[in-house]
C-alpha cells in the first residue's frame, strides 16, 4: 500500500493559511460590486459563501477553547440540522462585506493559533466525530477549499492551477477518503466490510494512492474530480472517476468529507 504525505509541498497549517490568503485575494479582487454575484450553490452568493466561512472557523475556535460553549452551539444545531447552516452564513452576512471580510480574517487567524497550539492528541468536539487539532486542520482545508471553488466558479476564476487551491487537493483527498465509512452512516447505510484501494492522478503525473493493493474494489481518476466529488461540487457522471466492484460504486454515489446531513450534491451537467 502506497501512502505518500498528505501535502505535496506544505504542511497542513501552511496549507490552509495560503489558500485562505487566496480566497481572500479573489474575493478582494472581485470588488465591493461583486460581493453578491451567484456562486454554484443554490441560494449562496459570494457574501454568504464567505460569511459560511467565518462562522465555522469561529465555531471551530469555540470547539477548542470551551467545550461548553460549543455544546450550546450544537444543541441549537440539532433542532434544526437542515437549516442551521444557512442560518449562521445569512446572520453573519447581513453584517455587510467590510465587517464580513474582517470578521473572517480574526477567525481564521485566531483559528490558526488554536490549533497549533493544541496538544496533538487532544479530541476536539464537533458536529461529526470528535477530531484531533491534525484532522481540524484537515478539515478546515477541505471545506474552505470546497466554498472558495463556489466563490471562485462565481467569479469565473479557474482554479484548476492555482497553486494555493492544488496545494490543497492531497489533504482533501485524505479527507475523502477517511471518511469512507462516515458517508454510508450519516445515509443510513450498513458499512460495507469491503476495503477499497483508491489511485488518484495529480498533475504532475504521480499518483496518490491510499488503501490495499490488492483491493478487489477500485476507484481510479484524477484527484481533483475526486475532491470535487467528495466535496459535493460535481456529479459523479461530470467526472473522470472510474470505479470497480459493486462497493467502490456505491461508495461514489454518496461520498461526502464533510460533517452534517447529507447534501444533495449538484445536479448532472452543472459542472462538466
Amino acid at each position: 500500500m502506497t501512502n505518500p504525505p498528505p501535502s505535496e509541498t506544505e504542511d497542513p497549517h501552511a496549507a490552509l493559511a495560503a489558500l485562505s490568503a487566496r480566497v481572500d485575494e479573489l474575493v478582494e479582487a472581485a470588488g465591493s460590486d461583486r460581493w453578491h454575484t451567484a456562486t454554484p450553490a443554490a441560494g449562496w452568493d459570494v457574501a454568504m459563501q464567505i460569511a459560511h466561512l467565518a462562522w465555522t472557523d469561529e465555531v471551530s475556535v469555540t470547539a477548542i477553547r470551551d467545550a461548553d460553549a460549543f455544546q450550546a452551539v450544537v444543541d441549537t444545531a440539532m433542532a434544526d440540522p437542515a437549516g442551521f447552516v444557512d442560518a449562521g452564513a445569512t446572520e453573519v452576512a447581513a453584517a455587510g462585506r467590510d465587517e464580513v471580510l474582517a470578521r473572517w480574517r480574526l477567525a481564521r487567524g485566531e483559528l490558526a493559533d488554536a490549533l497549533k497550539a493544541a496538544d496533538p492528541g487532544e479530541q476536539i468536539p464537533w458536529f461529526g466525530p470528535p477530531m484531533r487539532p491534525k484532522s481540524m486542520t484537515t478539515a478546515r482545508i477541505m471545506e474552505t477549499w470546497a466554498h472558495g471553488v463556489d466563490v471562485a466558479d462565481g467569479l469565473g476564476v479557474a482554479v484548476a492551477a492555482d497553486p494555493a487551491f492544488r496545494a490543497a487537493l492531497p489533504h482533501v483527498a485524505r479527507l475523502g477518503w477517511k471518511t469512507r465509512g462516515f458517508s454510508y452512516l450519516m445515509n443510513g447505510l450498513e458499512v460495507p466490510a469491503s476495503e477499497v484501494h483508491l489511485a488518484l492522478s495529480r498533475a504532475d503525473g504521480t499518483v496518490l494512492e491510499f488503501g490495499p493493493d490488492d483491493a478487489r474494489q477500485r476507484v481510479t481518476g484524477p484527484i481533483l474530480d475526486f475532491c470535487l466529488l467528495v466535496t459535493q461540487r460535481v456529479h459523479l457522471d461530470d467526472t473522470a472517476l472510474e470505479a470497480v466492484g459493486e462497493d467502490a460504486r456505491g461508495w461514489l454515489r454518496i461520498a461526502q468529507a464533510f460533517a452534517g446531513l447529507p447534501g444533495g450534491g449538484r445536479e448532472k451537467g452543472t459542472r462538466a
